[in-house]
């Protein structure tokens, strides 16, 4: 079932599906539709090309691996077939991840659709957390297509630049039962203090047993000084008229966010982007910039007997 969206006060993220952030999810949806339709594709979405349809994108995104050339400057093939690594990648997680915690919680959920084509326990609730006008899109374009959940998915419409907790509990999340997070795509787009700040709220939030898996991009703020890559970004930008970078925060330092949740107790192990592809038997061109040179899979889980921050004294 699909409650309706929770909320207490109000909501500053006011982007739809075609601006700033909201606009990068309605990409990775034109991605995961190139991946679902390529042969031997590592994921099946039967509902993103649907979104990039229903949208009115400012540019146009290709859904199909046909419409796309092996352009250099604006290189959809190779950025599909990273997102259809990551979206395996997290598929895997969570296969992994239901069959001991009953609560899964997305933030910037997006597009995401894994509510709907993906196989859940009995019991299992997902919580979507995103801006109100992408999660309005997004049900309107599901519903359409008379797609069903296959557990209790809630949607919860927050900014999570802002207090996001009370809306989340409000909701039903119980923070004393293992819970399985993810942030897909999120990290790029928050400051450092941000990232601190998120952690220590998914921190204080889980349970022993529960689990957080992130995407990372070690080198951001050493990649967005690289000359070659300046030189990559502005030539897509004057085709496309979409910069990406003026969506990340100008840091003069990556964030460990591996470090943070050791020394926080949390499991860590760290996957390299190009070692998940090869074991997926995928590759990427050895000029591929961003994301998939310094990405990584973060995956950290809080074993039993760690307390969560806020019971700490």
């Amino acid at each position: 079932m699909t409650s309706a969206s929770e909320s207490v006060g109000a909501v500053s993220a006011q982007w739809d599906i075609v601006t700033g952030v909201g606009f990068t999810a309605l990409a990775v949806a034109a991605g995961r539709a190139m991946e679902t339709h390529r042969d031997g594709g590592l994921v099946s979405d039967p509902y993103a090309e649907a979104f990039v349809r229903a949208a009115d994108a400012p540019i146009e995104l290709p859904t199909r691996p046909g419409e796309s050339d092996d352009d250099p400057d604006v290189p959809w093939a190779t950025m599909a077939r990273y997102m259809g690594v990551r979206s395996r990648y997290f598929d895997d997680y969570f296969n992994a991840a239901a069959t001991t915690a009953s609560q899964v919680v997305l933030l910037a959920a997006g597009l995401d659709t894994r509510a709907f084509r993906l196989d859940w326990p009995a019991g299992t609730t997902i919580y979507e957390l995103d801006a109100p006008k992408v999660l309005a899109f997004k049900d309107r374009v599901l519903n359409e297509r008379g797609a069903h959940p296959h557990a209790d998915r809630r949607i919860v419409a927050v900014d999570l630049r802002e207090e996001w907790t009370k809306p989340l509990r409000a909701a039903g999340f119980d923070p004393s039962r293992p819970s399985a997070w993810l942030a897909e795509g999120l990290l790029p787009f928050l400051p450092n203090a941000a990232k601190q700040h998120l952690l220590a709220t998914v921190d204080s939030l889980t349970a022993a047993g529960s689990s957080i898996e992130l995407e990372y991009v070690a080198d951001l703020a050493s990649l967005r000084r690289d000359p070659e890559f300046q030189q990559r970004r502005a030539r897509m930008s004057e085709r496309t008229g979409f910069d990406i970078t003026q969506l990340w925060p100008d840091e003069k330092e990556d964030f460990p966010v591996d470090t943070w949740l050791r020394d926080h107790g949390w499991t860590v192990t760290v996957e390299h982007v190009d070692d998940a592809a090869q074991r997926y038997g995928a590759q990427f061109p050895e000029q591929s910039m961003f994301p998939a040179r310094g990405g990584q899979f973060v995956t950290a889980r809080k074993p039993d007997g760690t307390q969560r921050s806020s019971d700490r004294t």
